[in-house]
């Protein structure tokens, strides 16, 4: 039985300049299987971030493009998908992190009206159903009287919470492959540890697959089953985390 969830082969992102063209991904080249955590390790600018948003199909534009390669998940490439196959297949089977909650939530939206959104749109429930999963997911992320935090807006929480807000948002329809984006960078390191370990407990209790996006080495490798290092837009040196170093 093939337990490969994702494959990427020779993908290549681009951005068109005026001063010429910059290879922010030039190759890249890693699986995936379910219920694994690859840690993708570098320094800034290094191209990770702009991996992830090739995954799902949101590179910047107009400057931003895919130019090459396959991105093979559940067995058919995520390149051949229409615009409206990728919105389908964003938040229900795959679903981002940030590094920053405040640039995912919406200031102008409760709290409950955020995390609600994504569950009208992918498992299609209404009324008064909606409000009991949006509930469900703000306990499952350990957010304390969520009857009363729905009503609430993103200023009114803490970074901590608000990134667990977040995570509600991503794992609200059970997708089946998690990409964290530092998610703990815009934290202090106490409050960043338990956003971990929660993350760490909700990927094993659903089985999910995670691609955990870092710039340390020592972080990844608390996280993930294999690394993948990069530097100036290729995988430079990929294995066992206990084997990176």
């Amino acid at each position: 039985m093939d337990l490969t969830l994702l494959e990427v082969k020779d993908l290549r992102t681009y951005f068109f300049t005026k001063r010429g063209v910059v290879k922010a991904v030039d190759g890249v080249n890693f699986s995936l299987k379910k219920g694994e955590t690859l840690g993708l390790v570098g320094e800034s600018g290094c191209g990770k971030t702009i991996t992830c948003l090739s995954l799902v199909r949101l590179v910047p534009q107009p400057a931003g493009r895919i130019v090459g390669g396959r991105m093979i998940f559940e067995g058919e490439n995520l390149l051949e998908k229409s615009e409206k196959e990728m919105r389908l297949i964003r938040g229900s089977k795959i679903s981002m992190i940030l590094q920053d909650p405040m640039t995912s939530l919406n200031p102008v939206f409760t709290i409950g009206e955020q995390v609600a959104e994504p569950i009208r749109l992918h498992q299609l429930l209404k009324g008064m159903k909606v409000l009991e999963k949006v509930k469900e997911m703000l306990r499952l992320v350990r957010i304390p009287s969520p009857e009363t935090r729905i009503r609430e807006y993103p200023h009114q929480m803490s970074g901590g919470m608000r990134q667990r807000i977040v995570g509600a948002i991503a794992l609200s329809c059970q997708p089946k492959l998690l990409i964290a984006d530092e998610p703990t960078s815009f934290l202090d390191a106490s409050v960043g540890a338990k956003v971990l370990k929660l993350l760490l407990n909700l990927q094993e209790h659903r089985g999910l697959s995670m691609l955990y996006i870092t710039h340390y080495i020592a972080a990844a490798r608390k996280v993930s089953d294999r690394i993948a290092v990069m530097l100036k837009g290729r995988i430079i040196e990929e294995g066992p985390s206990n084997m990176i170093v």
